[in-house]
């Protein structure tokens, strides 16, 4: 008969001497595993935090292109309604007024093209997708395959 055996007799195992230590293993494995849940937990929040700073992060970057890109159209339209006139006219003492019309409105275009491709260039950069996060996520998925294996 070995400690692990239960006694031929069926009585109890208390007079076997490797009784207690499987009790002992027992409570040391449940321990583990307590310990390793409450572990898992808190990676887990750490991680979603971690989510969430990255992602707000990138929302402030997408606002920011964004109201860039809001403010050059607004700008542009107020720069082209208001100068135009006056450019127009000042161009319309040397040239047809058709003409002068013509050319303020393609200045204005190009400055409100620039302001539109500066802001896409902006926003172009903007990923929402948690980088780090993502990768964090992969190495603990790893550490965890590698400590249940």
């Amino acid at each position: 008969m070995t400690a692990t055996d239960p006694p031929a007799d069926g009585g109890s195992s208390a007079g076997v001497p490797g009784a207690t230590s499987d009790v002992l293993a027992d409570t040391r494995f449940l321990d583990l595993l307590g310990r390793m849940s409450s572990d898992l937990t808190h990676l887990v929040q750490a991680e979603v935090e971690l989510a969430k700073v990255e992602i707000k992060d990138e929302v402030v970057r997408a606002a920011t292109g964004a109201g860039l890109m809001g403010g050059a159209a607004v700008g542009g339209y107020f720069v082209l309604l208001m100068l135009s006139f006056a450019a127009a006219y000042g161009l319309a003492e040397v040239m047809p007024t058709a003409v002068a019309f013509l050319i303020v409105g393609l200045i204005y275009g190009a400055i409100a093209g620039t302001a539109f491709v500066l802001g896409r260039k902006k926003l172009a950069t903007v990923t929402l997708v948690p980088k780090n996060t993502v990768r964090t996520l992969k190495e603990d998925l790893s550490w965890l395959k590698q400590q249940t294996s």
